[in-house]
């Protein structure tokens, strides 16, 4: 099966792509519109008892809000990507730390959906938007 870009597989390819990023960027982008609604007090509050500067603490919109629209429109695709993994790991390091080698109720990993939001960003950074972007499938950040 031949994977260039002009043939059937090749096509898979960026359509894989494409719902890749469009999925994760709308799932993390649900959670920044939560942020959007109900105000940026508790990641603050994480972030200045973690002895941060509060002000990063708003950095938590860049990585919910501005990043995931730009996965989904495929717009510096691989650079958004990249937000929302450093996003993740902050959100596992200061919220969810006490949780890394813990299962849930229902036999799970306690973080599977993080992980996922995490390992999901990781190959949207390596693989790229792919032809169904903005971007377009040329651009270096995409």
């Amino acid at each position: 099966m031949a994977t260039s870009a002009g043939t059937p597989a090749g096509n898979m390819d960026d359509i894989a792509k494409l719902v890749l990023r469009v999925v994760l960027g709308l799932l993390i982008l649900c959670h920044g519109i939560a942020k959007l609604k109900g105000g940026p007090g508790f990641v603050v509050d994480v972030v200045s008892k973690a002895g941060l500067p509060s002000a990063i603490g708003y950095l938590v919109y860049i990585g919910e809000v501005v990043a995931p629209i730009l996965l989904i429109i495929g717009l510096f695709t691989r650079a958004a990507a990249l937000i929302v993994a450093i996003n993740m790991l902050f959100a596992v390091f200061l919220v969810h730390t006490g949780q890394i080698f813990t299962m849930a109720n229902t036999g799970g990993w306690a973080l599977e959906l993080q992980g996922m939001y995490l390992a999901s960003a990781i190959v949207v950074a390596m693989l790229g938007a792919g032809r169904y972007s903005v971007g377009g499938i040329d651009g270096r950040w995409n």
